[in-house]
């Protein structure tokens, strides 16, 4: 039997979702999260008749003994931007132990990157790009490398383009995600310390906003799995693996009504005893939405509102109104489910007074988490472009501290003040005397405790 090693690489931990690629270490109340796209490759492998290991290196182990114990016939990293020359390393490494081994490379980067990686790396034997599954699957099979769809492959002409590959349409047809092959136990939400699963719910986004790579990702549409073939997967996740918190994910959670309440009927019907986070735009929900969502278990939201500045929103084409934020965070805290909210600064139109709008609004709106995240032009990005356009690299351009430390500098405000102010508005979100007693009212185990004062120390600290 052939055999599959697919990887997150020995690198920090990151979110490796293609769409945000955050490096966990700098941010608040954001936990590592299982490898969930390598689960679904693993099950691909697996339907294909491969043995198939995954590993999460970013949480320990020895990736060149095991290459060495496994002897697997290809090997398969997730690459982020943060972190893309340090990851690649481990093909290299593969390469270096096992010379006959097919090296494959995943990540969003690579929407613009590809030729380029592969020129300059000669270890590297195939990139893919866009979605996996199908590409990976034709792979396996042995197709003629010309033949495969959405990759790039090295021959002895040098580096080729297959072409773009469609993305999927019926999500349904997917197998379920390989857990058996983590340890899921690792995986765990940042409150109450109990193990959490991803399921992927949808997958597309239309806005295709100014920083995001939704909809470079995965396409313009969104497509939906059925509600029974996400509790078939829920139900799994229960019966097999004693898992009931989840973090459904998607690009947009809740832009159909009919689907989003047939989803919780129908989990509220199958009687499944679960709790789970979503995300959701500030402009589609209401009240009814909201009561279906938390009878079905959801407890938490997140919600993408990015600035305090209208004329913020409108620059990076968010299509939403600061009164749309504040009608949805008033729904959600009337259906009594925790609000997350997003915001971003640093975009190339900030100005001081656009931050201080935005530092603001998050202490008017008073919801129960933020992340200030700091602009980060990722690789597929139009603000990527525009951010080469208008030259606001610099030469120490880096981003391996992304979302945290500023990638680049706007038109009048430079990285190290765009930073400054990052770290002014945690402060003066979170210290606030009465968001802590707040917070500190709702505690109901030690657990809870012990993760509180972490954070909060993180805070403090913050340098």
């Amino acid at each position: 039997m052939k055999k599959i090693f697919l990887i997150y690489p020995p690198s920090p931990v990151l979110n490796r979702e293609d769409r945000c690629q955050q490096p966990t270490r700098d941010l608040i109340v954001i936990p590592p999260l299982p490898p969930t796209d390598l689960m679904y490759l693993a099950a691909i492998a697996e339907q294909e008749g491969y043995e198939a290991k995954i590993h999460d290196y970013s949480q320990g182990g020895n990736f060149a003994e095991d290459l060495r114990d496994y002897k697997p016939d290809y090997v398969l990293i997730n690459a982020a931007t943060p972190t893309l020359e340090s990851d690649l390393q481990a093909l290299k490494t593969a390469k270096d132990i096992l010379p006959d081994v097919v090296t494959i490379a995943k990540g969003a980067a690579f929407l613009t990157l590809a030729k380029d990686v592969l020129i300059n790396h000669d270890f590297m034997d195939i990139v893919i790009l866009g979605e996996a599954e199908g590409t990976l699957k034709d792979i396996l099979e042995g197709k003629d490398r010309k033949d495969i769809l959405g990759i790039y492959y090295r021959d002895k002409d040098g580096v080729k383009y297959t072409g773009a590959r469609p993305f999927i349409e019926n999500l349904d047809e997917l197998p379920f995600p390989a857990r058996h092959l983590v340890d899921n136990n690792i995986y765990r939400r940042p409150d109450n310390n109990k193990v959490q699963a991803v399921i992927k719910v949808s997958r597309g986004c239309p806005h295709h906003c100014f920083f995001c790579l939704a909809t470079p990702v995965s396409g313009a549409k969104v497509r939906r799995r059925s509600a029974e073939n996400i509790i078939a997967e829920i139900r799994e996740c229960v019966e097999k693996y004693n898992i009931r918190n989840f973090v459904f994910w998607s690009d947009i959670f809740n832009i159909d009504k009919e689907w989003t309440i047939d989803l919780c009927r129908k989990i509220i019907e199958s009687g499944l005893k679960i709790t789970w986070s979503a995300n959701t735009r500030a402009d589609t929900a209401d009240f009814e939405m909201a009561q279906m969502m938390y009878k079905s278990g959801c407890r938490l939201v997140s919600i993408g509102v990015e600035s305090g500045s209208q004329y913020m929103l409108e620059k990076m084409g968010k299509h939403i109104t600061l009164d749309d934020v504040r009608r949805t965070v008033k729904v959600f805290k009337k259906a009594k489910i925790r609000i997350y909210n997003y915001f971003v600064i640093g975009l190339p139109w900030e100005t001081e007074d656009t931050v201080e709008e935005t530092i603001r609004f998050a202490i008017e709106l008073d919801s129960d988490f933020i992340s200030f995240y700091t602009a980060t032009p990722l690789p597929g990005t139009r603000f990527y472009e525009y951010a080469k356009e208008h030259n606001l690299f610099d030469t120490e351009t880096s981003f391996e501290n992304a979302y945290f430390y500023p990638a680049v500098n706007t038109h009048t405000l430079s990285r190290d003040r765009i930073f400054e102010l990052h770290k002014s508005a945690i402060k003066r979100f979170y210290l606030r005397p009465l968001y802590i007693l707040k917070m500190l009212s709702r505690i109901r185990s030690l657990t809870e405790v012990k993760n509180y004062f972490i954070a909060g120390m993180g805070i403090l600290l913050r340098k």
